[in-house]
């Protein structure tokens, strides 16, 4: 048996294995000439003829096409006859159905028995056609001719949806999707290079991320949809975050050529394939050459990448550290000392119990350690002198759970059964427990919770304990061993794990269970997690006494702002409550007004009104907003009496628009009374009067109005209104009271050539005769215009 290191192959401080999975079923298949889409999770690859490549048909090739379904070990499942039309691109769903989205829009979804349901993108699609498809496990997005984007989120129920236009009006260089689980809206986003940026697209926006160095051929989204890699035109692979904040590491390719394929290995490097060669590039810039005679295929996985070729299934990983730890050369860790223990033991050599003694303190750690490292093995040989190992170590252990073990078991037989090549799932632990949704954390969390049960240490002391044995995994959650903290007594412990937690959908419940309120929303506001927040408010709300509550509110202004619009929509009292006990005198009056607007009894707005003037008043530097309150209430009181009194709605009406109307019905003296309740300014007033009067045509009240006084507006604004309502002859009344220079225009606008003339020459404006010349239509008036004119020219 080969050593397990024979393969690896050190990236910086990390290494890496290629390992063969299978030697493929299938005979003399040219990937080059397919296009090629494989399910996740070690699942089933779609084949079908790549109709953009001109190909020699060979003897006995059927002309229609067909789509082959395979296993990762090359044996044929199943075949589909293709007679529909030409497939933009293929993809599997997270329930490992084949996606074939054609160029008029057209979706099949196949399950591997060929049998198939059919949805359409929607008008769009069919009218402009679809160039290109991107796909994640639960949806795709396609762009269409015209450079729009349609989404589907959900297979069960296809509704196409639209993002927001990107703007673009030609190809992009390279698009990719992040999944809905990965963006902070959860919502699907896109990614379009366009020029040297990049554009970043969801259902409302398309945001310029202002990138200077594009264009970029190729990009790829990480596993855990953290980190971006994209290739450069000069030839750079430039990985960054997917919000653009972190420039993680840039790596020169030398090649202007873009790959083929980009993919990530797992999340720790990045894998370019062009014809022939494979690079793989860590995160520190040391990179791996391998060399292939035929086309390939690389399938990205969450720890790894497939590499499907003619002849072979191979599988490129990190080694896991696990496995490292034991088999590294020269490696001291406790789970080599105890796997050299089993081989000195089987040697009958007094070593074994050396090695034993030597990690007594840390046997348990390494026991779980051989248990998780069989987990990472194909070879059933290494599987089982691992758990060999694990077994041998816990005859040495006074008191140990062998859940893990057992399932450890369980897991295996499961795996080694899909890898058998007729099966043809290459499916890792990591992948199994990912796909299973299993927790690969459990080890830890059970020795953490028995830690704090059993220990005696101060709670300082197990809780740098905990974070330190747990430190080497990111994202594991604290809130159980939080919870077993808490329910111990131990509430400093609890407190002090749940800052580590990084979930706030776990920590703060947990907090909140601790009664520790104001912590929970301090680490729900820090969560930005809008939802989580009212979550707490709302809980808060209806623990507390309300001066209770306010106080823990107070300070934060997240919570205070989505308190009141909380409160604005569904409990006007209680920001009524807030404003007074914050002292916001201004806003407490201000809803008062609010509340005021909804209501349509008369009686009650102005009773309200009167409250929010009181509010006012308390309030020595609003003298304006207690004036312009009063005026109000001032002027709905009279509403309410001119609609007793007429029969007619006023309520609501400014009071301009009220004097208005007033004189619409002929209520003229009773305009100018409410005129002067309020001390409108006479050229309001006159305007007012002058469009109401030409509204009713009432020509007589007209010319009354421009000989009761001299105008304060003018007598311009009487010739235009009644030009507007086409009265020339009410209109002439009034041009001779304008002023002299205005005359000739006026009179031009009413079609009086002859008067127009005539001022236009008392003027000496010789422009203005001219233009009434030209516009003038009787030879008569013309020849007199025509007099004007040769006179004042001689004069000059």
């Amino acid at each position: 048996m080969s050593p397990p290191t024979a393969d690896w192959i050190q990236l910086h401080d990390r290494f890496y294995r290629k390992q063969e999975i299978y030697t493929m079923l299938w005979k003399q298949v040219d990937l080059s000439k397919y296009m090629l889409a494989a399910a996740p999770f070690g699942g089933p690859l779609a084949l079908v003829r790549d109709d953009r490549k001109v190909l020699l048909l060979q003897k006995q090739q059927p002309i229609k096409p067909s789509i082959y379904l395979y296993t990762s070990s090359g044996k044929l499942m199943e075949t589909i006859q293709w007679e529909k039309g030409h497939i933009v691109g293929m993809g599997w769903t997270e329930t490992e159905q084949l996606l074939c989205v054609l160029e008029d829009g057209t979706v099949r979804m196949y399950n591997i028995l060929g049998e198939y349901t059919q949805f359409s993108l929607g008008k769009d699609a069919k009218d402009n056609r679809v160039i290109d498809v991107q796909f994640w496990g639960t949806g795709l997005v396609a762009l269409t001719g015209s450079f729009q984007l349609i989404a589907i989120t959900n297979f069960d129920e296809p509704r196409p949806l639209f993002l927001a236009d990107p703007g673009i009006n030609e190809p992009p260089h390279s698009w990719t999707v992040i999944p809905p689980k990965f963006t902070l809206s959860r919502h699907v986003e896109v990614l379009i290079a366009h020029n040297s940026t990049i554009l970043v697209v969801d259902a409302t926006e398309a945001r310029d991320e202002r990138l200077q160095q594009g264009p970029f051929s190729k990009m790829s989204i990480s596993p855990d949809g953290k980190y971006l890699a994209l290739f450069t035109a000069d030839g750079k692979l430039w990985v960054v975050s997917t919000d653009f904040q972190k420039n993680l590491s840039e790596f020169a390719t030398r090649s202007q050529v873009p790959p083929q394929q980009l993919v990530w290995c797992g999340t720790d490097s990045v894998v370019l394939y062009w014809d022939k060669i494979v690079l793989m590039v860590g995160p520190y810039g040391d990179w791996i050459k391998y060399t292939y005679d035929d086309a390939i295929f690389l399938i990205p996985e969450i720890d790894g990448v497939r590499v499907i070729s003619m002849d072979k299934c191979e599988f490129l990983q990190k080694v896991p550290d696990a496995t490292e730890n034991i088999f590294k050369i020269g490696s001291t860790a406790p789970a080599a000392m105890l796997y050299d223990a089993l081989d000195h033991f089987e040697k009958k050599s007094p070593k074994a119990d050396e090695n034993i003694r030597s990690i007594r303190l840390e046997l348990a750690d390494a026991v779980e350690a051989c248990i998780e490292a069989a987990g990472h093995e194909i070879s059933h040989q290494y599987q089982r002198s691992l758990l060999k190992a694990a077994s041998f170590g816990k005859s040495f252990l006074d008191i140990h759970n062998a859940d893990s073990f057992v399932e450890m078991c369980k897991v295996l037989r499961v795996l080694n059964a899909v890898r058998y090549y007729e099966i043809g799932i290459p499916m890792t632990y990591t992948q199994i427990c990912e796909y299973l949704k299993m927790r690969t954390d459990r080890i830890l969390i059970h020795w953490a919770c028995s830690k704090i049960k059993k220990s005696n240490d101060d709670e300082d002391t197990i809780c740098r304990m905990v974070v330190e044995k747990l430190a080497n995994k990111p994202g594991l959650s604290y809130s159980e061993i939080a919870m077993t903290a808490h329910k111990a007594g131990q509430s400093k412990l609890a407190t002090m794990l749940l800052d580590y937690e990084p979930r706030a959908g776990d920590q703060v419940p947990l907090l909140m269970s601790m009664q520790e309120d104001e912590l929970a929303l301090v680490k729900a506001i820090e969560s930005g997690d809008t939802d989580l927040v009212y979550h707490v408010i709302l809980h808060l709300k209806r623990k507390l006494q309300l001066g209770e509550f306010f106080r823990i509110i107070n300070n934060k202004p997240l919570a205070c702002n989505l308190l009141e619009s909380y409160c604005k929509q569904q409990d006007p009292e209680l920001l009524k409550d807030f404003y007074y006990q914050d002292d916001r005198t201004v806003d407490r009056a201000n809803l008062t007004l609010m509340e005021s607007f909804r209501q349509k009894d008369s009686t009650e707005r102005i009773n309200t009104i009167k409250g929010a003037l009181r509010i006012y008043q308390e309030d020595k530097e609003h003298t304006f907003e207690v004036k312009a309150i009063e005026d109000s209430i001032k002027l709905l009181q009279t509403q309410v009496q001119l609609e007793k009194d007429y029969s007619q709605p006023f309520s609501g009406l400014s009071i301009s628009s009220t004097v208005y109307k007033l004189i619409t019905i002929n209520q003229s003296n009773r305009a100018t009374k409410v005129r002067g309740d309020f001390k409108m300014p006479d050229k309001r007033f006159w305007w007012i009067k002058l469009r109401a009067l030409v509204e009713i045509r009432d020509w007589d009240g007209v010319a009354t109005l421009a000989k009761s006084k001299k105008s304060p507006i003018g007598y311009e604004p009487f010739v235009e209104e009644c030009v507007k309502a086409m009265q020339f002859r009410e209109a002439a009344k009034y041009i001779l009271k304008c002023d002299a220079h205005l005359r000739a225009g006026l009179f031009l606008k009413i079609e009086a050539y002859q008067e127009a003339g005539e001022q236009a020459f008392l003027q000496k404006d010789l422009d203005t005769l001219r233009e009434i010349r030209d516009k003038c239509p009787n030879a008569v008036i013309q020849g007199q215009i025509d007099g004007y004119i040769t006179q004042l020219a001689s004069s000059r």
